[in-house]
């Protein structure tokens, strides 16, 4: 995914299904110097984790 587009994510309103690792994930916050995101799977658990946002996908 592309810098852009995961801002674009960030700040709507709709709920948009994004992919890491085959997983669906929220994103939480962007870093656009170290072009990273921390993330947290969708569900019960709340663990969050650092990602290259090269490694996220749009489910389309």
């Amino acid at each position: 995914m592309d810098l852009n587009r995961v801002k674009q994510i960030l700040s709507s309103s709709a709920e948009i299904d994004v992919v890491y690792n085959g997983a669906s994930v929220w994103i939480d916050h962007l870093s656009e110097d170290e072009r990273t995101a921390t993330v947290h799977l969708r569900g019960p658990l709340e663990e969050r984790t650092t990602v290259e946002i090269s490694e996220l996908q749009e489910k389309i």
